[in-house]
């Protein structure tokens, strides 16, 4: 599982758009999110350093969270 802090993750409009970026590198992923903590969690094959690419390119920098 791979865990992201996403300082901009606000509201399910930021939720869907973040889902959307991953699910489109990994339509299988599985993706969790808190919208309290500003947390994602990823169950997916695709790379760490690939998914923060997408998130940033979808207007979200990520954090890693180890």
């Amino acid at each position: 599982m791979i865990e992201f802090e996403i300082k901009d993750m606000s509201c399910g409009h930021c939720v869907g758009a973040i889902t959307k970026a991953i699910t489109a590198l990994d339509p299988d992923a599985k993706v969790q999110a808190e919208l309290p903590t500003h947390r994602v969690r990823v169950e997916t094959g695709v790379p760490r350093a690939q998914l923060e690419h997408a998130l940033r390119d979808a207007g979200f920098p990520p954090t890693p969270v180890l």
